[in-house]
């Protein structure tokens, strides 16, 4: 049984889209990032975290234990040079995020994690993206609009932002949060053939 450890919909809609059956248990956990702590270190952490406490809670409460349960379990991050940009407090955050991400290339970070009886297999993704340079009329825009808020980075790839991103290098569904190619070979891995 697979199961997604996320309460992302557009997490549960790209698996879906790869063609998987799951069950959604999010994950509650702290997600603030440790000190001095590197982009790919600190979501490959939560990835690993996410999963190993649905894989706990699901061995612990279910009335017969499930054989086969896999849990995935997935963090991404914004990542410009190497300070991470998490989802903004506020609008005057977003938009402070959007003005460092304009004109420059930034890092989608990926972490994922797969727990199993056998243990926790765990991989990150990076793929670069390219902004154009926002006008302060166009960043408050989009803030106004509300589609920042609960994004890494304050923006979403498969919404408005799409209009300033001219090129992007390596996995798009990393960008919006799950690098299907990945998972997959690591779903493979553990033989959790669906």
């Amino acid at each position: 049984m697979l199961v997604l450890a996320s309460a992302s919909p557009r997490r549960r809609e790209l698996l879906t889209q790869a063609g998987y059956r799951f069950e959604v248990h999010p994950a509650h956990i702290p997600e603030d990032p440790l000190p001095d702590e590197n982009p790919i270190a600190y979501v490959t952490r939560l990835a690993r975290e996410k999963a190993e406490a649905v894989f706990r809670d699901l061995k612990d409460t279910s009335p017969k234990p499930e054989k086969n349960l896999v849990v995935l379990g997935a963090d991404t991050t914004v990542a410009l040079d190497n300070t991470i940009l998490g989802k903004p407090e506020d609008a005057a955050d977003a938009a402070r995020m959007l003005r460092l991400l304009s004109g420059r290339t930034h890092r989608v970070i990926t972490g994922v994690a797969v727990a199993t009886e056998k243990g926790t297999e765990v991989a990150a993704e990076a793929t670069a993206v390219r902004f154009l340079t926002l006008s302060d009329a166009e960043i408050a825009a989009y803030v106004a609009g509300g589609e920042p808020m609960d994004k890494a980075g304050a923006y979403a790839i498969q919404g408005h932002a799409a209009r300033w991103i001219p090129r992007i290098e390596g996995c798009y569904f990393n960008v919006m949060g799950l690098p299907l190619a990945l998972v997959s070979s690591l779903l493979d891995a553990c033989n959790a053939h669906h």
